[in-house]
């Protein structure tokens, strides 16, 4: 592609720093607007500045990634209602280990879930929830999502459907599931292990903060009015005012201090001074007949006490009041009949949701599986839960994160008007006589180029355009070459994500879902992730490009 006239490349170059800058750095002091809008500037510098036109513009914009995570946005609400989640926690937390085991456990579920489900999809379903069993276990989520976010970029590597690139490149080289499944999964298997060492070095400090199993898991505090904690689940954090004694485990009343026992015996006294207040004749009367009972004892004499009058100025039951009495029983069992099978009834109608739930999820993987269109199946998927669950869907589309939606609008847009200015097709034509794939020195060069061209104009926009010309360069030295260089740009356009924030779409998404998270909000910075994207990206890239295979 030549390159474009000097004032479309110099403005075109401008919008997409802005958009860049913004994306990086959403508050930045002299325009504080934000990723989504910044997005949207950036798509429009393009247009005003003539750099493409109002209908490439439209056109740039990739409808079938949109409906993928629009789809799976709405799969994922209705896994969160069917209780996929808490399953899923006591997978992770079942007879953990502490921090590092459990980042071990959320990398090998976030790699395999994203080989099959895609990368987007796994970093929608589980943002939220590694955001939860993070608070839970009282450990920083950032080594976490980190884990979350790498791990799906490396595991989507290994199918034609674990990421767009990957079905673009399975389609323009016509290699085969298994083909292409073989040829990189050994890769991708090392490559996540390589990836868990790192992030175990990096975090090896805040991992290693031993917790408590029950302290750490409940907070209590007393106060004046009562006694108040936090208790959390593994799915769910729920805020309890009170507790009953009866519920309270001795092992919460290990290493307690004996002030804090003796601030629960005043909160206990005071509770049955408030007994005594509500009924003082009475009370005054069992205190001096029983004056060497304790409180509790005479809180109980009290209650009785106030029975008995109640019923002798009623006079007592006379027969027909017992025989009402008795019918009214018998109605309270019926009731209790009834109320009891309308329990049972709810219980397997929602386990029967439930199942179809689950049934939809397996059907889209399936389907994935088999090879057709990954957007449409995630939308029909959706409006299948949607139908079944048979009830307005208005809280489920307002879980939808629009503001993503449109600011992927705005980036396909920006990506598009700076490929048209010429510039990543002059790099590619300055490299390409060294970057030939028979060669160990072309191959590594080779990987930078794609690395770099990936994390500037993305890696969808960077295998349509490097993509016919790697291959026709390794088809010349032979067809097996030809192969591997598809999957090597697979292979490296796939692992780029994990250099930079905006390298994925994955690392975006879990970025802005834990931002606007409204329990467990936690903003991953463009310089957090760098810190650990780029050794990640470069010894894991290093590592598997000998283990792909031709």
């Amino acid at each position: 592609m030549a390159m474009a006239p000097t004032s479309k490349v110099v403005l075109g170059s401008i919008a997409f720093v802005i958009f860049w800058v913004l994306a990086v750095f959403p508050a930045v002091p002299f325009l504080p607007i934000g990723r989504t809008a910044g997005s949207l500037l950036g798509a429009m510098l393009m247009v005003i500045f003539r750099v493409m036109s109002p209908d490439q513009a439209y056109a740039a914009i990739d409808l079938p990634i949109l409906g993928l995570l629009f789809g799976t946005m709405v799969v994922s609400f209705y896994l969160e209602q069917a209780d996929m989640f808490k399953y899923l926690g006591r997978l992770l937390t079942w007879r953990s280990r502490g921090g590092k085991d459990l980042l071990c456990r959320i990398c090998l579920i976030s790699a395999v879930s994203s080989a099959f489900f895609t990368n987007d999809t796994s970093c929608v379903v589980l943002t939220e929830f590694v955001l939860k069993i993070a608070r839970q276990n009282n450990l920083p989520p950032q080594p976490f999502l980190l884990a979350l976010a790498s791990s799906a970029n490396i595991g989507s590597s290994a199918t034609p459907i674990g990421n767009p690139q990957n079905l673009v490149i399975a389609i323009q080289s016509k290699i085969s599931f298994g083909e292409f499944l073989v040829g990189i999964i050994p890769a991708m298997l090392l490559g996540v292990v390589v990836n868990v060492c790192i992030l175990l070095c990096l975090f090896w400090k805040l991992l290693s903060v031993e917790k408590d199993v029950e302290l750490a898991a409940v907070a209590e505090f007393v106060a004046e009015d009562g006694v108040h904690s936090h208790r959390f689940s593994p799915a769910t954090m729920s805020h309890v005012t009170s507790l009953d004694p009866p519920e309270w485990s001795p092992r919460l009343l290990v290493n307690r201090d004996p002030g804090h026992l003796e601030s629960l015996k005043i909160h206990t006294s005071i509770s049955e001074n408030d007994i005594q207040r509500q009924t003082p004749g009475r009370i005054e009367s069992v205190k001096t007949s029983n004056a060497s009972k304790d409180a509790t004892g005479s809180a109980e004499l009290a209650r009785e006490e106030v029975v008995t009058s109640r019923q002798s100025e009623k006079g007592g039951l006379n027969d027909d009041a017992q025989i009402n009495c008795g019918e009214d029983s018998a109605s309270v069992d019926s009731s209790d009949g009834k109320e009891g099978v309308m329990a049972l009834w709810n219980r397997w109608k929602r386990l029967f949701w439930k199942t179809c739930v689950y049934l939809v999820t397996v059907g889209m993987l399936v389907s994935l599986l088999v090879g057709l269109n990954m957007s449409w199946t995630a939308v029909t998927a959706a409006l299948a839960l949607v139908v079944i669950d048979f009830k307005d869907a208005r809280p489920c589309l307002e879980k939808v994160s629009y503001s993503l939606l449109v600011f992927f609008c705005g980036m396909f847009i920006t990506v598009a008007g700076f490929n048209k200015t010429g510039i990543p097709s002059a790099f590619w034509d300055f490299m390409e006589p060294h970057a030939r794939i028979d060669r160990a020195s072309g191959v590594a060069l080779l990987a930078i180029v794609i690395l770099l061209l990936s994390n500037v104009a993305s890696n969808v926009p960077t295998v349509l355009l490097l993509g016919a010309r790697v291959a026709a360069s390794a088809a010349m030295i032979s067809q097996a070459e030809e192969k591997k260089a598809w999957l090597i740009l697979a292979w490296v356009s796939t692992v780029a994500g994990n250099l930079s924030l905006l390298g994925s779409a994955a690392n975006l998404i879990v970025c802005e879902q834990a931002r606007r998270s409204q329990l467990y909000g936690y903003n991953l910075s463009f310089w957090t992730h760098l810190q650990f994207g780029v050794p990640s990206t470069l010894i894991v890239t290093a590592i598997g490009l000998p283990l792909i295979r031709g």
